[in-house]
């Protein structure tokens, strides 16, 4: 028996169809296009005749989905069989809309909420007609209730009337926007945005939300502590410091030694060390370090977890600073406290490494060919303090 198509195949085909195209339907301005002609299955009066209840039973399904005016138009063929007689059996299933092919799917009802409010956004986005749209904006547009639809609604038309504001995102004069609804949207709008063909004359944004909405970005901030009396004198006293980059490359300082440590309550633990300072918990943003020229001069010390993550970030440091040196991030380190592992979820995945010395690429590509398990991570704050004290005291 050939295959034969019955109502619930059709509607997981349809299901299929869906899932893999709805995306290029909501952008396209052409709909479906040519109806679609699903054929159901043909038989031979010898196929036929081998099982005749099943065939009969493949026919009344179909006639029962032409009665209950269920989405298509089912077409039949008569068959003059000489030992069978005349049978009228279902040829094809003929789709025209994108509708009917989202009832099909179980889908009709956000596919409708999708369409109504793309075309409204699309009269503020103009450039989104045409363009097959992120799976985030399609469930967004799909799912939203009404109050976040016309918030987002009002947001884009006002981003479109001002595009290059320089506003604080709090100042933004939309009702019912607020920081927090932004935030945790963030991804949806900078789709939206990125999906412009071309954003505004020398705006390397990428996926930079503020400087896509035309606001004003907020500075890049850095936590230093000062390690060392002498330092602290030349500011004032202050220890701990938060501040934007460009301020803190303006301190008026001359550090001997500059520990850059991943963690930031390792950092904060650091003890007192005379003309050094302590740079915390920047990981893969290293290189602002290049930023602050009083490094240039310094000798810098690494201190990070030993995974992968912290030898890129220390491939990354030396990019911008290459005297830069590492402390416990060694062999005999790694497999003197196996008791202290952790699993490390998701190891790097990058460019390769080529800043680092033969001893940390023994440890790196240990870690990445699993020689001393899947996932080793020694993080540094599980370290006991005694020997990370013995190692300062060393340098």
């Amino acid at each position: 028996m050939p295959k034969l198509l019955h109502p619930e195949d059709v509607r997981a085909r349809c299901k299929r169809q869906f899932a893999r195209e709805h995306l290029a339907w909501l952008g396209s301005t052409t709909g479906l296009g040519e109806a679609q002609a699903i054929a159901l299955g043909t038989l031979t009066q010898n196929e036929a005749a081998a099982d005749p209840e099943s065939v009969r039973a493949w026919a009344a399904a179909w006639s029962a989905w032409e009665s209950s005016r269920q989405p298509g138009a089912v077409t039949w063929e008569t068959r003059q069989w000489p030992r069978l007689g005349t049978q009228r059996l279902p040829a094809s299933l003929v789709i025209s809309s994108l509708e009917d092919i989202a009832k099909l799917a179980e889908q009709a009802g956000r596919w409708q909420r999708a369409a109504a409010r793309h075309q409204l956004l699309s009269q503020v986005c103009t450039w989104l007609p045409g363009r097959p749209v992120p799976q985030r904006l399609f469930d967004a547009l799909a799912d939203y209730n009404d109050v976040d639809f016309e918030r987002l609604l009002s947001l884009m038309r006002w981003l479109s009337e001002h595009p290059a504001s320089g506003l604080q995102l709090r100042q933004l004069p939309v009702a019912g926007l607020d920081t927090k609804w932004v935030e945790q949207r963030r991804g949806l709008i900078i789709d939206l945005l990125q999906c412009r063909p071309s954003l505004p004359a020398g705006d390397q944004a990428g996926r930079d939300l503020h400087t896509l909405l035309g606001l004003a970005k907020q500075p890049t901030r850095m936590r230093v502590r000062l390690l060392g009396d002498d330092l602290r004198r030349q500011v004032g006293g202050l220890c701990d410091i938060e501040a934007p980059v460009d301020e803190l490359a303006g301190l008026p300082i001359a550090p001997r030694l500059a520990f850059v440590v991943e963690n930031l309550e390792s950092g904060l633990a650091l003890p007192a060390v005379p003309g050094a300072v302590a740079l915390m918990k920047l990981g893969h943003a290293v290189n602002l370090l290049r930023l602050l020229p009083w490094l240039r001069a310094s000798r810098v010390v690494v201190w990070g977890d030993v995974d992968t993550h912290g030898f890129a970030i220390l491939d990354r440091v030396r990019s911008v600073l290459p005297q830069a040196e590492s402390i416990l991030m060694d062999r005999d380190t790694l497999l003197g406290h196996q008791e202290l592992w952790v699993e490390e979820p998701k190891p790097y995945v990058g460019p390769p490494l080529d800043r680092l010395s033969q001893t940390e690429r023994v440890v790196f590509d240990g870690l990445v060919g699993s020689v001393w398990g899947v996932g080793v991570r020694l993080e540094q704050e599980r370290l006991p303090w005694p020997l990370v004290v013995s190692a300062l005291a060393n340098l």
